[in-house]
């Protein structure tokens, strides 16, 4: 399935002592030759603190190991026309991989060389990239779901002529220090064309294929499961998948549309399994298709954007027996907002690959700076017209001169638990959220802010509120410009519901506290950050990929530098 580690790391150290060793090389040559080089650092330490009433027990850190951290330090450097990368990656006793189990490695996480001779781009090593919106190829990076889908090959771009390009990459999908054994490739070609000087319209036309070839490791593990179904579930696997997208933007006057739609051909599909990490579901053959447009119109303070998408059987990954967040080779845009306030960004909508459509509309509107209104609806369901997710959210705000900020508003929820968190038979969730911000600057150094947030949640047909029930938060955070933050909040189950923690010894549902310290230092490009974290089990997301991440207790020290 993937290349042996031994040899990746053998790669590793033969690269990081070409780029810092080698006499001549990139740092000798940042005097000589007026190369340049940049970086940055981002670490985590978590020190755990078991609290089994919260559920956060029964995992390797919390049992015996007590702390876990993860690192990456990022490398640039330029010089004669090129482009050097280099990141060191580290984990110890982590929990991002899988929140239920232990992690512990380290090693080059990503090298690349690029270079552009004339109109040819030339770029080798782990690449980020992506075609159109993403939807049938996407090489990218989410760190806190610990998704790393780079490609490791090579990438060939040309400009054919003024704004057209072609592009053409081949390689293998990452696994953290590993990679995929099944082969990558394809091209796309981008384009933009206007009416001329003096002109309101525009377009930016685009096209994109991509096609994946399994391994014989790959495909003797399918057919070996095949061959345990009946006659009438049996087909026969497919080597090859093709993927095929065309998009285009067009701009004109206050008007922005974008359209893409893609069709990939037969492939080998895996119904999801519930759980945090588990086999492949049962495999099944199906061509599919995505369709999704985004109109936008901004002018004079006022900012409308209507979204609309269907997924079919798109699931496109390095290989079908990956499940979750593995072997991803494409993104689907979600259709739901991104919250931020901590109770009305608790329940969000994973984009379902095998079957869903879904609506959004977003409206803003800010009168002379000071007032300002925002509403957005999503509506997303199967194909069959079954409720996965709908959201109403509204927002105002007001600025009152320079001293004070006053935000607040109202977000109403439907959520299939069932679908999103393979709960089987949970009932849709259902919350009712009023929520403020305010804000108050003393002077142009010190500033207070204050939140607050009432969760209400629906009940069962027996009289049991979803879920854990109705939840209260409030936090205070003060901060001293330029260095200094201060945040306490507390997020309290004030009315619990079916799976709030329970009483071991009277079996009653508990209404418990959640509380959080913060203390933030900021001193130049470095921020330092120490936390005491009593959080509850949910949804983590990013970008519409989701997943579901238990109960934390204990300290968090972040630091994150650039230089």
């Amino acid at each position: 399935m993937a290349r042996n580690n031994e040899q990746m790391k053998s790669l590793s150290i033969l690269l990081f002592s070409l780029f810092f060793l080698v006499p001549g090389f990139p740092l000798y040559a940042q005097e000589n030759d007026g190369g340049q080089i940049s970086g940055n650092l981002e670490t985590n330490a978590n020190f755990f603190i078991r609290d089994s009433l919260i559920g956060a027990a029964n995992t390797p850190q919390y049992d015996r190991q007590l702390y876990g951290a993860e690192a990456w330090l990022n490398l640039s450097y330029s010089n004669w026309g090129f482009d050097f990368g280099l990141r060191f990656d580290l984990f110890n006793n982590s929990n991002l991989l899988n929140p239920t189990d232990s992690y512990t490695d380290e090693g080059i996480g990503r090298w690349y060389i690029h270079k552009s001779i004339q109109k040819l781009d030339i770029s080798v090593g782990y690449l980020y990239d992506q075609i159109g919106s993403g939807i049938i190829f996407r090489a990218f990076e989410e760190r806190p779901l610990l998704i790393d889908n780079a490609l490791f090959g090579a990438r060939l771009g040309y400009e054919i002529l003024p704004d057209w390009k072609i592009k053409v990459f081949t390689g293998r999908q990452k696994q953290q220090f590993d990679i995929y054994e099944p082969v990558i490739k394809g091209l796309s070609f981008d384009g933009y064309l206007s009416g001329g000087e003096g002109s309101n319209w525009a377009i930016a036309p685009g096209f994109g294929a991509v096609n994946r070839t399994l391994d014989d490791a790959s495909m003797n593990s399918i057919v070996a499961t095949i061959n345990t179904y009946t006659k009438e579930d049996a087909f026969v696997p497919k080597y090859n998948t093709y993927a095929f997208s065309a998009f285009n933007t067009l701009t004109a006057g206050d008007f922005t549309w974008y359209v893409e739609g893609a069709y990939k051909t037969k492939d080998n599909l895996s119904v999801p399994q519930g759980g945090v990490v588990s086999a492949a579901g049962p495999l099944f053959l199906a061509a599919g298709s995505v369709v999704y447009s985004s109109l936008s119109y901004a002018n004079k303070g006022l900012g409308v954007t209507l979204e609309g998408k269907r997924t079919e059987n798109f699931d496109f990954r390095t290989r079908p027996q990956e499940q979750l967040n593995r072997g991803l080779v494409n993104f689907l845009p979600p259709m739901a907002r991104v919250n931020t306030y901590r109770l009305t960004a608790r329940y969000n909508a994973a984009t379902q690959f095998l079957g869903e459509q879904a609506i959004q509309a977003d409206i803003r509107y800010n009168y002379k700076r000071k007032l300002g209104f925002n509403l957005n609806f999503s509506n997303i369901t199967t194909l069959e017209d079954d409720l996965l997710y709908r959201e109403l959210y509204t927002e105002v705000s007001y600025k009152h001169k320079r001293a004070w900020t006053l935000l607040g508003g109202l977000q109403i929820q439907r959520y299939n638990q069932e679908v999103f968190e393979f709960k089987p038979d949970a009932p849709i969730v259902e919350t009712l959220i009023p929520y403020f911000d305010f804000l108050y600057k003393f002077d142009r150094k010190r500033s207070i802010r204050f939140e607050g947030q009432f969760m209400a949640t629906g009940k069962d047909d027996k009289g049991v509120r979803h879920d854990y029930g109705n939840w209260l938060f409030g936090l205070v955070e003060f901060s001293i410009a330029p260095h200094w933050t201060f945040t306490i909040s507390d997020m309290y189950n004030a009315s619990p519901g079916k799976n709030s923690p329970v009483d071991p010894d009277t079996g009653d549902k508990l209404a418990l506290h959640y509380p959080r310290f913060d203390v933030f230092y900021t001193h130049r490009a470095n921020r330092f950050s120490l936390s005491y974290i009593k959080q509850v089990e949910g949804v983590v997301c990013t970008g519409g990929i989701c997943r579901l991440e238990p109960a934390f207790s204990g300290v968090r020290f972040t630091v994150n530098s650039s230089f």
